[in-house]
């Protein structure tokens, strides 16, 4: 069994597609041809199925592909084990939702960068729901999320920071002069809210329902938090935003808090890595430059 072959398996893997693993192997399809029949021939079993164009493991390539990984892991390891450069190298892949990936990641990005100019950092953008996924299919080597705690057996958590959450409006909302609040001064009023799916939209449903709003309640949707910022300077509504996001607006005067906190609200933005990752040099060097300028003392 080679180290190339295994490299080859895994790319496969990856792409599901001979002539893209080909292609991004810089191979004919031929060679991997030959070589997966090599690896199935040493293994005596059969890694993958052909179905038409798709290809798909079977369950021997899936626990084969758990081992090949760690193999590789360990090769990598070796390699900058050896090399007598002081400076890191490598690639990072890291992606997030949308307020760490706002509010809280560019000064570590900035950090970084400056820090190790010879590591090629990469930003990968993914859907809300499919951020963990990313991890479990080796596209992102970090995540970063606001929610609350994830518990996995798969997935390394480490929350960094408690988001605080706030009801917000304009200085001039009739609602904001106001020093105390009850369930009843919201009836009626819309309220500005991320589209449904996303994490904290979750938690605002389901804690405001507890309240007996929920029924009475009008809302408009929106994709972004800065889009829902906007709307509320301009009195359009009540928002509902981690208090990172808005810091800006309230020091300016732009937006005031209103007096109406969500109990047992817990929500943190926290880094998340596979337990079976390995922790390469850049990626260790990443970890602990978040946790150097987010996670509290």
């Amino acid at each position: 069994m080679e180290i190339r072959q295994l490299i080859t398996f895994r790319t496969v893997a990856l792409t599901r597609n001979f002539t893209r693993a080909a292609e991004a192997l810089n191979y004919v399809p031929s060679n991997v041809t030959m070589q997966m029949k090599a690896l199935e021939e040493e293994l005596d079993t059969h890694l993958i199925d052909r179905l038409g164009k798709q290809i798909v493991l079977t369950d021997a390539g899936k626990r084969f592909l758990s081992h090949a990984e760690k193999v590789l892991n360990s090769v990598d390891e070796a390699h900058i084990a050896m090399k007598e450069k002081e400076e890191l190298t490598g690639t990072l892949t890291i992606s997030a939702n949308e307020v760490p990936g706002s509010y809280r990641l560019p000064s570590v990005l900035r950090s970084f960068r400056a820090r190790y100019p010879g590591i090629r950092l990469i930003f990968r953008p993914f859907a809300n729901e499919q951020l963990k996924q990313s991890l479990y299919e080796g596209k992102t080597d970090i995540v970063f999320m606001l929610d609350e705690p994830v518990v996995s057996t798969n997935l390394v958590s480490e929350p960094l920071i408690e988001e605080p959450f706030l009801f917000l409006v304009s200085p001039d909302h009739p609602l904001a002069q106001r020093t105390n609040l009850r369930s009843e001064d919201f009836q009626e009023e819309p309220f500005l809210l991320t589209e449904k799916g996303c994490t904290y939209r979750t938690l605002f449903d389901r804690t405001i329902k507890k309240q007996g709003i929920h029924d009475s309640m009008t809302n408009l949707e929106f994709s972004s938090a800065e889009t829902i910022k906007q709307c509320a300077i301009a009195r359009i509504g009540i928002s509902f935003l981690p208090k990172i996001a808005v810091k800006a607006e309230l020091e300016r005067g732009e937006l005031v808090s209103l007096p109406w906190e969500m109990p047992n609200l817990q929500v943190f933005t926290q880094m998340l890595y596979h337990k079976d990752k390995w922790l390469s040099p850049a990626i260790k060097a990443f970890l602990e430059i978040t946790r150097d300028l987010i996670a509290i003392k």
